[in-house]
């Protein structure tokens, strides 16, 4: 009897390893956003990057990144520009693989992450530019100053995940700001004050969430 509950788990495991590995290669996204799934979506926190950078010594864009951020994205399907979004990153994340200037950059010259340790966006407007594409505007608060931003936003597509079969939304953007408006000049000409972010991020609806 041992022995055949244990061949059952076998032959169990096997089938869902295959269906497991045809969901993966049949996956597809849809990437039109008025077909998507409307609901409140979690960051997924896999499956995220942001990354910045300035001008150095007029050499290079020196990039670096901030490993700590949660994110809420209330979407919208048959009204997209009625989506919102809101983003809080932990400023003492920032990883530029350089422990030193880790400490600077957290320190009262730049992010002041003791004083002020989230760096928060709040999306106030969404303006569609194409089928998939759009111009995100909200207020970027760092150091206790707030300031507005646009990000051009890209749709990547959303589909019910094949591993998981939550349902999953991706998306791009990226924009640019001065950060001497909130107080971040230092190391000005050396360190550009122009800051340019690229973001990757995938949004996950919870099990059973509220549509």
């Amino acid at each position: 009897m041992t022995m055949r509950r244990n061949i059952l788990s076998l032959l169990a495991a096997g089938l869902l390893t295959a269906c497991t590995a045809f969901n993966v290669v049949t996956h597809e996204v849809n990437d039109d956003p008025v077909k998507i799934v409307s609901g409140t979506y979690d960051l997924d926190p896999l499956h995220w990057s942001l990354i910045f950078d300035v001008d150095h010594f007029g050499y290079s864009r020196y990039v670096t990144r901030f490993d700590k951020m949660d994110a809420t994205l209330v979407a919208i399907a048959d009204a997209p520009e009625k989506s919102s979004v809101k983003v809080v990153v932990k400023a003492a994340s920032v990883n530029t693989r350089n422990p030193d200037l880790d400490k600077q950059l957290t320190g009262t010259d730049m992010f002041d992450a003791a004083r002020f340790p989230d760096i928060t966006f709040q999306s106030t407007s969404i303006k569609r530019t194409g089928a998939k594409t759009g111009e995100m505007t909200g207020t970027l608060t760092m150091r206790g100053k707030s300031h507005p931003v646009t990000l051009n936003v890209t749709f990547n597509g959303g589909a019910p995940d094949p591993l998981t079969g939550l349902d999953t939304l991706g998306f791009s953007a990226t924009g640019k700001f001065d950060r001497s408006l909130w107080g971040m000049s230092a190391w000005w000409p050396a360190v550009g004050n122009e800051v340019r972010v690229s973001i990757e991020a995938e949004f996950v609806r919870p099990k059973n969430a509220a549509q």
